[in-house]
């Protein structure tokens, strides 16, 4: 079993930042691709980011590009997603999400492309 704990949202003014944490409780974490999705409520689930296993790969949704940036830490197990200037229309419930993969330079884009998910933590952007 693969057990992703998300923490680091909260409450923000437009235009300040947050950092999000994601720890994996799992063996062979650098095996893994990794992805941070979003949910606001009455809309579907969106694409944020993605790391392949070494993190030398990476994508980012067009919305964030320029704003967020991610990091993958394998000794920790642990993933982030750094968020800058930071817009209402960011609000949302951000998930991290893994997939196993047997390739280095692997990243998925899709949500049904990774198995495991994170509870979720919420990420609440103020005007």
């Amino acid at each position: 079993q693969v057990q992703l704990v998300e923490s680091g949202g909260g409450l923000v003014q437009a235009g300040g930042s947050l950092r999000l944490s994601c720890a994996a409780s799992v063996f062979a974490f650098s095996n893994y691709v990794m992805g941070w999705f979003r949910q606001a409520p009455g809309k579907e689930r969106e694409f944020v980011a993605a790391s392949s296993r070494s993190g030398d790969n990476t994508d980012y949704a067009d919305s964030v590009k320029g704003r967020f940036s991610g990091a993958r830490d394998n000794a920790e197990n642990t993933v982030y997603l750094q968020m800058n200037s930071l817009k209402p229309e960011d609000t949302a419930v951000y998930s991290c999400a893994a997939r196993y993969s047997r390739y280095s330079g692997t990243v998925f884009s899709e949500g049904k492309e990774y198995t495991y998910w994170g509870q979720g933590t919420q990420v609440t952007v103020s005007s």
